[in-house]
């Protein structure tokens, strides 16, 4: 049964709902568009904003439910609970459905993170603010929350055991190798800003989260 759970998560998180709608929406592979990643962000740029805020909530779905429901259901320990995030964000990022490319894995990460520390989603989710919006870079703001999400989660004292820090560091590694062509960019001056109004034209450069 623990096992069964384990692979659902990985079914769950490898659910592509950005690819699906791009090609509901538009009829289009939203791999051959903007920055080709299948993320919120893309949607956003790509196929509209109001398409980007339901990709947005079933992608961090994807993370939370695992998390939440499935413990419940084996009385599983705290390490089966990380075991089951974490084949959530493994799934989003390489998702079966297309071909092992899926997203970059920050949605999905902060629905595991909410399910667990909360208030550390809430100051990662601070940092991402404060380095996306001034300077329009959703990567760097994606990057940064990340590698600032061990530090709130060692502000979180009530949570079990070392467990959720070493998955935490992890995390945060795994995220910011998942945005190395963001970073490699961004250092070339050749990242795209993001806009708050969406541009659905789908040559798009785009960028990613």
């Amino acid at each position: 049964m623990t096992y069964a759970l384990l692979a659902l998560s990985y079914v769950i998180g490898a659910t592509p709902s950005s690819y699906w709608v791009s090609r509901l929406v538009r009829g289009i592979d939203l791999r051959e568009h903007g920055s080709g990643n299948l993320g919120a962000t893309n949607v956003f740029r790509i196929v509209g904003p109001g398409w980007a805020a339901p990709v947005m909530l079933v992608d961090v779905g994807k993370g939370f439910v695992p998390v939440w429901f499935f413990p419940g259901l084996i009385d599983a320990s705290f390490g089966w609970t990380l075991a089951f995030g974490g084949a959530a964000i493994v799934g989003h990022i390489f998702s079966f459905w297309v071909g092992f490319k899926g997203g970059k894995g920050v949605a999905t990460s902060a629905g595991v993170l909410l399910a667990l520390a909360p208030w550390a989603v809430l100051g990662c989710f601070a940092v991402w603010c404060a380095l996306t919006f001034p300077t329009g870079y959703v990567a760097l703001g994606s990057v940064g929350a990340a590698m600032s999400l061990p530090i709130f989660v060692a502000l979180t004292p009530h949570q079990v055991g070392q467990g959720l820090m070493w998955f935490s560091l992890a995390l945060a590694v795994f995220v910011t190798w998942a945005h190395r062509s963001n970073l490699k960019r961004l250092l070339a001056g050749t990242e795209s800003r993001f806009r708050l109004r969406g541009d659905t034209k789908i040559d798009d450069p785009g960028e990613v989260t």
